[in-house]
C-alpha cells in the first residue's frame, strides 16, 4: 500500500496484468470473461502472470457469468476451482454467493472459506444485488471476510458513494471496504475523499488494435453483444499510474 491507499486492477490477461504492476497496482485481480463482470481464469494464466508479476495475485471463483445463486454442482466447481488455484499460487480469492431471496448464502460462503484459508478472502460485487446491504456488511463480517468490494449498490462507485460511505463508518476497520465500478481518472478523487476509503478497485483499460492483417468482418465469436474480435482491452500503464497518482495526491 502507498501512501495510505492500495490500488487493485481487475486483469484478464498477463500482459493486463504486468501493466498493472508497471502502472503501480498494488494488488491484481485475476479473472476471465470481463464482459460478464468477471468469472473464474484458467489455471494456466494464474501460472503465468504469477511468474511475471510480483503483486498480490487474487483470484475471482464465479463459475459463470449471471446471477450469484449456485447449484450443488457449480459449488462442486467453485471448490475444485478453489484447491487448485491455491495450488498454483493465488495470494488470495474472490468470490460471492447469495440466496434466492437476496440475502448472504451464508451456509455456502462458510464452506467456501474453509476450502480458501489460510488465504484471504474478498467479497465481490454479488454484495450490490443484496436486499439490505447493511445486514449484508454484519454477515460478512460475522463470516471471516477481509473485505468486500461494492459499488454502493448502484451502477458505479461515483452513483452508490454515499452508501459507500455508511457501510465504511459502519464498519469501524473490521473489513475493508473497497469502492470499484466505473471508477476513472475523473472522479477517483471525488471517491475516494467521500467514502473514506484506503482500498479501491479499477480496471483502467484501453481498447488496443489486434495485429490480424487478415480480417473477416462476417463472422462473430459470440452473442451479437460481444466484444469486437479486432479490438482488445488491456490495462493501460498510463491510466494506472494516473490512478495512482491521483490516491497518493489525495493525502
Amino acid at each position: 500500500m502507498d501512501d495510505g491507499f492500495l490500488m487493485e486492477v481487475c486483469v484478464d490477461s498477463v500482459e493486463s496484468a504486468v501493466n498493472a504492476e508497471r502502472g503501480g497496482a498494488g494488488r491484481i485481480e485475476l479473472c476471465a470473461g470481463l464482459v460478464e463482470g468477471g468469472t473464474t481464469p484458467s489455471m494456466g494464466l494464474l501460472q503465468v502472470v504469477k511468474q511475471c508479476v510480483r503483486v498480490p495475485v487474487f483470484v475471482m471463483i464465479r463459475p459463470r457469468g449471471g446471477d450469484f445463486l449456485y447449484s450443488d454442482r457449480e459449488v462442486e466447481v467453485m471448490k475444485a476451482d478453489i484447491r487448485l488455484a491455491k495450488l498454483h499460487g493465488a495470494d488470495g480469492l474472490v468470490f460471492g454467493a447469495l440466496t434466492e431471496d437476496g440475502r448472504i448464502d451464508t451456509e455456502l460462503c462458510t464452506a467456501l472459506l474453509a476450502v480458501c484459508r489460510p488465504l484471504p478472502v474478498t467479497f465481490h460485487r454479488a454484495f450490490d444485488m443484496v436486499h439490505d446491504p447493511l445486514v449484508a456488511l454484519e454477515t460478512l463480517i460475522s463470516l471471516g471476510f477481509e473485505r468486500v468490494l461494492t459499488s454502493g449498490c448502484d451502477s458505479s462507485a461515483l452513483e452508490g458513494l454515499s452508501l459507500i460511505k455508511r457501510l465504511a463508518e459502519q464498519a469501524k476497520g473490521r473489513i475493508v471496504v473497497m469502492p470499484g465500478g466505473g471508477i476513472t481518472e475523473r472522479n477517483l478523487q471525488r471517491i475516494l475523499e467521500g467514502s473514506a476509503a484506503s482500498e479501491f478497485h479499477c480496471s483502467a483499460r484501453s481498447a488496443r488494435d489486434s495485429g490480424m492483417k487478415f480480417r473477416n468482418p462476417n463472422v462473430v465469436m459470440g452473442a451479437s453483444f460481444s466484444a469486437p474480435e479486432y479490438s482488445i482491452k488491456v490495462a493501460d500503464v498510463a491510466k494506472v499510474r494516473t490512478l495512482n497518482a491521483i490516491a497518493k495526491n489525495i493525502l
